[in-house]
């Protein structure tokens, strides 16, 4: 079982959907964690709208500061639009992800991002269930 922390700017976008398609998909395989650099007040709305029409809902999710501690528990930290904000920790498996922020961006551009979060989730699932 692997521990997955998803890391972005404001944990209110791309890495909020990744930690929510990643508990789906895993179904209790490994476990899933996300956290930003300089966390939002809350999960931006169209995000809230897209997933909910997949059935999760991150309304009632709040984001939460990306710390050295909440890293070290991770056994991979996929980043997204953080740059040398994120914390280097030795030993552990890092992966950028190259994913717009969906922040201020229409339905239509949020849908389309998480879509390629889904797709990029599904592509590290395999990776770890094989490894």
């Amino acid at each position: 079982m692997s521990t997955v922390l998803f890391v972005c700017l404001h944990n209110a976008g791309r890495s909020q959907m990744s930690e929510a398609l990643f508990e789906r998909a895993a179904a209790g395989r490994h476990i899933a964690l996300s956290a930003g650099t300089t966390p939002a007040e809350r999960v931006h709305p169209q995000v809230v709208e897209v997933m909910r029409e997949i059935g999760i809902d991150l309304a009632g999710r709040k984001p939460q500061l990306l710390t050295r501690e909440l890293a070290q528990e991770a056994d991979v930290l996929i980043t997204m639009g953080c740059g040398d904000q994120c914390p280097y920790i030795p030993g552990k498996r890092y992966i950028d992800w190259d994913l717009p922020d969906p922040k201020g961006r229409p339905v239509e551009d949020v849908r389309a991002i998480r879509d390629d979060v889904l797709a990029h989730v599904e592509t590290l699932l395999t990776e770890l269930d094989v490894g």
